[in-house]
């Protein structure tokens, strides 16, 4: 058998490490893609996972649990949203997959599972509906008297998030249905972007600065659990229905039944339906919807056959996580051969090197690709992949087009092993600059601060919301100034003009586009504007590696201003402490590779090391951050509050020749970025009418979170982030199970906000 390395491992383990293993990956990929919508693996990758784990369970019954993904519906719920009970649970679908050819009859799980459906109700023939399988969210929305009641997710099938306010935000969802309509009507679909509106957001997303989705369904999944419905409404959603749920009204027989009713109440629904009453029928019907699915506008990777007669439906009943009567026809993703002419190399925001295939032009899944990103050169060595190679082309999701592999019976004579740093001369090919690899890093980036590759993206990074949020200079503008020699930094921004801006050509030459001076204006009064935003916001903006919009807060907590943290003694002293203590645990007589050593002398050189160490820190104690802790005989523990990476990757920063020329160049623009988080006294000690107090937050809150943070803290209290049992009170607002659920197992008082402001008031519960 021909199996890779992985392949070959997996086999020789036994089936209940394999099993363990592979749950532990699967449901990992589960909360990605369900509640966080960041899946880190392909679908493809996933369903073979899946796959193998319904093999094992086959084959060893006795290690299924209740907690297995076989038995349980994908969880999308999330903090913040209130949670609404099913009236009926509302379960996931079983997928049956396409062959590869070669490999038998390549719809031989259709196969299987008609002729199963058919022997289950005694009929040859058993008549079966076949749909496309829309890739989007799964949500239901239930009408009582003809008005829309509520809408929410799936959930974990038996509860899922209300989410009304964001679904109302869709034109195509009605809020009231025409006279006639049922006493009770649930409606289950799926809440979509099509592939145009994507593609549109994202491009404005681009100019705005801000990240791109990976695909139409990350961005849907993102875009319903917003809890702001302004912002849901500004984003392309849609709606089609595909399913009922509980019902109160005249019999429906058969899907056609369910069709018309939806028609008539004006409620958007999934098209096309084709009713099959043969296999063979069948067979064509799901190859006829994957030629269909091409032309619909918005993804899909199936097909869906359901049993057609309602009532023959509910003799079948469902499994634990799935119907009996219906399954997903998955497709293989459509692949196609083609020639790898070349490799481009893309330079990006903080430098890292991409290369990038460029293609001999191939339709793929409805579109044409000519070009792929091949990651790194790792990725690129793993697969073998040399210029003039024939390679297998896929779409990830039908998105995102990729290298399946290469094919080396086609591969020419001469084709050599590729080297991005040789391919580039060891230089970064937009600015001459050298390139450099850092310690465990795969990427190669390149090491001028003031490429221009980097400033377009730099500059894009710089204006976008969470860092100074100067409106209008998005990543096309960004590099037109680049591109047209106005700015080489980010920081040129505060030296430009509203003549400059105003005439700055967005198009070509030949076909120009001015930026126009409204929008010159407004940038302008934002840029003055972010001349006084605090620390943190500028350190987000400096797009420092591994300093992030949350780890640049705890960075403002701890200096009172830029020059303060640039300084770097506070930053020094915590490595010092870092290896002090360190080599202080190592020094510990009780230590075995300290066996046979005088241990008087190793006694006398953990005091003289500790004294050191006290000595050190002695002149940031009023801050709190400096405590050597005891942590058993002869040892010490000390916890580096901004983490050992961060606070390397800030004193390399500042120290850099690029840090310097940030520093110098704000001076000369007179911008003095101050923290407005800044604690003087760590260790200071409010007094008030929660000291002594514990609080955690969760819910939907009428306020902003950290609004809630401030008046505890400026009451004495403490607010952290997890129940623990030293948390005095969990404040809930709606939803918060998962907190709520640990406060419950400990003992731990729930209050509301009313509660909560009783407390601060100094009253008792």
């Amino acid at each position: 058998m021909d199996m890779d390395l992985f392949e070959y491992a997996a086999s020789q383990e036994l089936p209940q490490q394999r099993y363990a293993e592979l749950c532990a990956i699967v449901n990992h990929n589960n909360e990605l893609y369900y509640a966080k919508a960041q899946p880190e693996i392909t679908d493809a990758e996933y369903d073979r996972l899946y796959r193998e784990i319904e093999q094992i369970e086959r084959e060893h019954p006795e290690l299924v649990t209740p907690d297995s993904p076989t038995q349980r519906v994908g969880n999308d719920l999330s903090e913040g949203f209130r949670k609404i009970a099913h009236p009926a649970p509302m379960q996931s679908i079983d997928d049956i997959f396409e062959h590869k050819p070669g490999q038998g009859e390549t719809d031989a799980e259709l196969v299987e599972f008609y002729q199963r459906l058919g022997h289950s109700l005694g009929q040859a023939a058993p008549r079966v509906t076949i749909e496309p399988k829309i890739d989007g969210c799964a949500v239901t929305l239930l009408y009582r008297n003809g008005t829309l009641a509520y809408a929410a997710t799936r959930g974990d099938g038996r509860t899922g998030d209300d989410i009304t306010a964001n679904v109302r935000t869709i034109r195509s969802v009605p809020f009231a249905l025409p006279a006639g309509a049922p006493a009770l009507l649930e409606v289950r679909g799926e809440i979509y972007m099509p592939s145009a509106d994507f593609d549109r957001l994202n491009a404005e997303r681009d100019a705005d600065g801000l990240p791109a989705f990976a695909n139409p369904r990350n961005a849907t999944a993102g875009t319903i659990k917003l809890l702001d419905a302004d912002e849901v409404a500004r984003r392309p959603l849609r709606f089609l229905a595909h399913g009922l749920g509980v019902y109160e009204g005249p019999a429906l027989i058969t899907t056609q039944d369910f069709t018309d009713l939806l028609d008539r109440m004006g409620i958007p629904r999934n098209e096309p339906v084709i009713c099959a009453d043969s296999l063979a029928a069948t067979r064509a019907a799901v190859q006829q919807v994957n030629i269909l699915r091409q032309s619909l506008g918005y993804g899909t990777d199936g097909a869906v056959i359901k049993l057609d007669d309602f009532s023959l439906r509910d003799s079948l009943g469902s499994t634990a996580r799935a119907p009996r009567w219906a399954a997903a026809f998955k497709y293989l993703p459509e692949q196609k051969e083609t020639v790898l002419r070349g490799i481009s190399i893309q330079v990006g925001r903080t430098g890292v090197l991409t290369p990038v295939a460029e293609l001999e032009p191939v339709q793929l899944s409805g579109t044409t690709v000519s070009r792929a990103t091949l990651h790194n050169q790792d990725e690129i060595a793993r697969k073998d992949i040399r210029i003039g190679d024939t390679v297998l082309m896929e779409k990830s999701g039908e998105i995102i087009p990729a290298v399946v592999h290469v094919v080396e019976s086609k591969r020419p004579a001469g084709a050599t092993p590729y080297s991005l740093y040789d391919a580039v001369g060891g230089v970064c090919p937009s600015c001459g600059a050298p390139i450099a690899q850092e310690e465990g890093q795969v990427a190669w980036r390149c090491t001028n601060f003031t490429c221009p590759a980097q400033a377009a993206m730099r500059t894009t990074y710089f204006c976008r919301r969470e860092a100074l949020d100067i409106e209008n200079l998005g990543g096309t503008v960004a590099e037109a100034l680049v591109n047209r020699g106005l700015i080489t930094t980010p920081l040129d921004l505060f030296t430009l003009t509203l003549e400059q801006l105003g005439e700055l050509n967005l198009g070509t030459d030949d076909d120009p586009r001015r930026f126009g001076e409204k929008n010159a204006a407004k940038a302008l009064t934002a840029l003055q504007k972010a001349r006084t935003l605090p620390l943190e916001r500028w350190l987000t903006a400096f797009g420092i590696s591994s300093i992030g919009t949350v780890t640049a807060r705890a960075v403002a907590r701890y200096h009172h201003s830029l020059e303060d943290l640039a300084n770097g003694a506070f930053l020094k002293l915590l490595l010092t402490l870092e290896s002090g203590v360190e080599q202080f645990n190592a020094l510990n007589p009780k230590s075995r590779a300290n066996k046979g050593m005088d241990k008087d002398d190793l006694l006398n050189r953990q005091k003289k090391l500790r004294t050191e160490l006290e000595a050190a820190a002695a002149g940031f104690a009023a801050r709190g951050y400096v405590a050597l802790v005891a942590d058993g005989a002869n040892k010490l523990k000390f916890t580096n509050p901004l983490g050992s990476v961060s606070t390397h990757k800030l004193l390399d920063y500042f120290e850099s020749a690029a840090g310097h020329t940030v520093l110098s160049t704000l001076a000369r623009l007179n911008i003095n970025p101050v923290s407005i988080s800044y604690v003087e006294n760590m260790n200071q000690q409010v007094e008030g009418a929660l000291s002594g107090k514990v609080f955690v937050l969760t819910g939907a809150l009428s306020r902003p979170r950290p609004e809630f943070e401030k008046m505890i803290t400026a009451a004495g209290g403490k607010a952290t982030g997890s129940v623990t049992k030293n948390t005095t009170y969990l404040v809930a607002g709606e939803g918060g199970g998962s907190k709520r659920d640990k406060a419950a197992g400990l003992g731990i008082p729930v209050i509301g906000e009313e509660e909560l402001l009783i407390l601060l008031e100094g009253g008792a519960l």
